[in-house]
This record gives structure tokens, sequence and C-alpha cells, in this order.
């Protein structure tokens, strides 16, 4: 077996049990949470910025609001 239809075939293992827990959860009415829905509140947090500057919640916060969008890289 080829090394790209081994990944193929991990990749497609990964994806079918994903989707078979994802389905067993609707039908026995459950949600999966993945976060905060719009305009619910956040517990205040602190991290490092990029510049390896820690940041929370308050110090990032404007007078409308803040969005924060979490971006994950492929090449972790």
């Amino acid at each position: 077996m080829s090394e790209m239809t081994r990944e193929f075939s991990a990749i497609f293992r990964c994806l079918f049990w994903v989707s078979l827990v994802v389905s067993v959860s609707v039908v026995h009415g459950q949600s999966i949470k993945t976060g905060p829905t719009v305009g619910e509140r956040v517990p205040d947090f602190s991290a490092q910025d990029q510049a390896s500057h820690e940041q929370t919640l308050k110090s990032i916060m404007g007078r409308q609001g803040v969005m924060l969008v979490f971006f994950r890289s492929a090449d972790w």
C-alpha cells in the first residue's frame, strides 16, 4: 500500500468516527458545544501575543466589544 493510500485511509477513518459521534449526538438530542455563541460573554483570560506581550480580555476590549479569531496553522 502506498504512503498516499495509507494517509487517505487514516483521514477517511478519522472523518468517519467524527461524523458518527456527531450523528449519535444529534439523534439523541444533544448539542455539541464548540465555543461561545455570538454575543455570549466569555470569562476573562490572559495570553501572549505574537510579540510575547501578555494581553488580557480587558486590555483588548474596545467600546464596542472585541472580536476574537482563533487560527490554528496547519504547520504546527
